[in-house]
């Protein structure tokens, strides 16, 4: 598979001016798990090693796979400056690094930086694939309204938050898998395969992401643990917390979340809530159900070394610390 890491060191952010391009070159060079461009060639080489299209098909995802990391970049600038999240991948957020008004302009940058990319798509295959972009694009900004909506609503369900998640955070690794996929020649059985494999990957990855803010280690996570806690986040865990306490372990629960300060002591309170209502177990059990949802979208595609790798990938995700 081509090597992405090196594909994203090559583009070139060495321009004027300065103040505009240096927080986008900080940020793609951060890291991260670079999931998504990694799904958008994935797929595409499952879809090759099926003997379907020739190898020119990876090269030809590459665009795509850019285009959507760096999209996916953009929108955590801007979210880092909603939550006013002070730490991304153990390093500055660039609203803390530089401020406020050039996280948001070099975010609305890598916006249009990422359909300058998406413009190399295959001529043939842009129609599709910018269809999808921007019902993905438009799905991610519904899913961060809801997000900040439910702040301050007092009745969230369960099935709110994963319908929440599956916008903000699992179409775009649906729409990384399918774009793949379908650049590469795939038909509409194995098109819906991919989506369905990223869509519930995504769900247990954000799932999991929701558990490590409680339960991980801020050196691995790469960010403080207990951040949702302290902004009373609606995450699955407190809302599996909310269903499941009685009439005085809730009445507990919602007193800490209105207190607005002593955020250690909020923290260890709310925690030693969620063990006592075995939460996190609770949680786990949904991540698990949605990471076997995704494996069996593999048996409807080519079965191959790119296929293998991504049931590997699917029971990492479910167990990543970071």
């Amino acid at each position: 598979m081509l090597d992405i890491n090196k594909a994203i060191e090559a583009l070139n952010w060495d321009k004027e001016p300065r103040g505009l391009y240096e927080p986008i070159a900080y940020t793609l060079a951060s890291g991260g798990k670079r999931l998504r461009p990694t799904l958008v060639l994935a797929a595409a080489e499952v879809i090759v090693n099926g003997g379907l299209i020739n190898g020119d098909a990876i090269e030809q995802a590459l665009p795509a796979a850019l285009a959507l990391e760096v999209f996916h970049n953009f929108t955590l600038l801007h979210d880092d400056v909603m939550d006013r999240a002070t730490v991304r991948r153990g390093r500055e957020t660039v609203h803390v690094k530089w401020n406020d008004n050039t996280a948001i302009l070099s975010g609305d940058q890598m916006l249009i930086e990422a359909y300058k990319l998406l413009s190399d798509v295959p001529a043939d295959k842009l129609p599709k694939v910018l269809k999808w972009f921007n019902e993905m694009a438009t799905g991610i900004c519904e899913g961060q309204q809801l997000d900040v909506d439910f702040e301050h609503a007092s009745q969230v369900s369960i099935e709110d938050y994963m319908h929440m998640i599956e916008l903000k955070t699992s179409v775009l690794i649906a729409n990384a898998m399918r774009i793949g996929g379908y650049i590469a020649g795939a038909n509409e059985n194995q098109q819906e395969a991919l989506y369905q494999y990223g869509l519930h990957i995504g769900l247990a990855f954000q799932i999991q992401d929701d558990i490590l803010d409680v339960y991980g280690d801020p050196k691995t996570f790469g960010k403080a643990i207990g951040g949702d806690i302290c902004c009373g986040k609606k995450t699955i865990l407190l809302l599996s917390a909310l269903e499941n306490a009685d009439a005085e372990t809730k009445a507990e629960l919602l007193q800490w979340l209105m207190t607005t300060d002593q955020n250690e002591a909020k923290i260890a309170a709310v925690t030693e809530i969620y063990n006592r209502l075995g939460i996190r177990e609770k949680c786990e059990a949904v991540m698990e159900e949605h990471t076997s949802l995704a494996l069996v979208q593999l048996d409807r595609l080519p079965q191959n070394d790119a296929t293998d790798r991504l049931r590997v990938l699917a029971e990492q995700l479910a167990t990543r610390k970071s």
